[in-house]
C-alpha cells in the first residue's frame, strides 16, 4: 500500500509564532477543502484538524457528507479534542476542560459514524443528542467517510482512536517515544477488540525541504525558536532517508505544511521526496 502523505494548510496562529511565522492571514478550513474539492481530482480532503468545540457533530457530518459528494468520494473527517483555547475564547467559543472535551470527542465521532451510515440518525449522549437527523444526500464512500482522530494521548485519545478511527495523526517527535505511544495503541486495541492494521499512523513530518545546506538555514531562522528543534533541513534525498526509519517502525503517512513549503519550487520538491519514499519498500520489523 502506498504512503498517505498531505499538505497542511494551518488555519490557526501558534500561540508561540513571532514576526514573520505569524500566520495573520488564514483560512476557513471547511470552504478551503470545499474550493479544493472543485480544483482537484484525486486529492483527498480533510481537515486536521477540527476542534470539536467549533461545531455541533451533526451538521458537522452533513458538511463533511456534502464534501464527500462534490469530491466524488474524497471527503475525510478529521476532528480532535481541540487545544487552542485563545482562538476558541476569541471567537466566543466554549472552552471546557480537556475530560469533558475527550467525552465530547467520544461523542461527536459516534454521532458522525451513525450520520454516515444510517439514513436517520438517533443518538442521547451526555453532551450531544440527535434524533432522526436526515443526513441526505448520502456519502459517496461506502460506510461514509474515513475518520482520522488527530492527538497522541495516552489514555483517551489513543482509546478513542483505536475504537473509532480509521486514521490517527500526531505532530512528530522522538522516534523511539513514537514507537513506546505506538504500542500504547496497540494495546488500546487488544482492550477494544481491533485490529491496530486498520487504522493507519501518521504523523507530522517535521522537515524543510531544501536544495541547499545554505537554503536550509535561512528557513529554519523563520520558525519561532520554541519549535524549531522540532524541524531539520533536507533535500528530498536525505528526506526520504530520514522518514523511511518512521515507516519502518510500522507509521504510513506524514503531512508536510505550508510554512515549511513556503513557495512552488519547495512544493515540487516535496514531490521528489513522495515519489523517493513510494518506491522505497518498507521494512516493518
Amino acid at each position: 500500500m502506498s504512503l498517505m502523505f498531505g499538505f497542511h494548510m494551518p488555519n490557526f496562529t501558534f500561540a508561540d509564532a513571532r514576526g514573520p511565522a505569524l500566520f495573520d492571514r488564514v483560512v476557513q478550513q471547511a470552504k478551503a477543502a470545499e474550493a479544493a474539492g472543485f480544483e482537484t481530482t484525486r486529492v483527498k480532503l480533510s481537515t486536521l484538524v477540527t476542534g470539536v468545540v467549533y461545531r455541533n457533530p451533526a451538521v458537522l457530518a452533513k458538511q463533511v457528507t456534502t464534501l464527500d459528494v462534490i469530491s466524488n468520494g474524497r471527503a475525510m473527517l478529521g476532528i480532535g479534542a481541540a487545544w487552542n483555547e485563545s482562538e476558541s475564547r476569541g471567537y466566543g467559543i466554549e472552552f471546557p476542560q480537556i475530560a469533558e472535551r475527550m467525552e465530547r470527542l467520544e461523542e461527536a465521532v459516534t454521532i458522525a459514524k451513525l450520520m454516515f451510515t444510517e439514513e436517520r440518525a438517533s443518538f442521547q449522549g451526555k453532551h450531544y443528542s440527535v434524533e432522526n437527523a436526515l443526513n441526505s444526500p448520502r456519502p459517496i464512500q461506502p460506510g461514509g467517510p474515513k475518520i482520522l482522530i488527530g492527538g497522541g494521548g495516552e489514555k483517551k485519545t489513543l482509546r478513542i482512536l483505536a475504537k473509532h478511527g480509521d486514521i490517527g495523526h500526531w505532530f512528530g517527535g522522538d522516534l523511539e517515544d513514537l514507537k513506546r505511544k505506538k504500542r500504547v495503541f496497540e494495546e488500546h486495541c487488544a482492550t477494544v477488540g481491533r485490529d491496530p492494521s486498520q487504522v493507519v499512523l501518521t504523523l507530522g513530518a517535521g522537515v524543510l525541504i531544501v536544495e541547499s545546506e545554505r537554503e536550509g538555514k535561512a528557513l529554519l531562522e523563520h520558525i519561532p525558536e520554541q519549535r524549531r528543534a522540532s524541524f531539520r533541513a533536507v533535500t528530498p534525498e536525505q528526506g526520504a532517508d530520514f522518514l523511511q526509519a518512521y515507516v519502518d517502525a510500522g507509521f504510513g503517512g506524514f503531512t508536510l505544511n505550508n510554512p515549511t513549503l513556503p513557495t512552488p519550487e519547495a512544493i515540487a520538491r516535496a514531490g521528489e521526496l513522495i515519489k523517493l519514499m513510494n518506491s522505497k519498500p518498507a521494512r516493518v520489523g
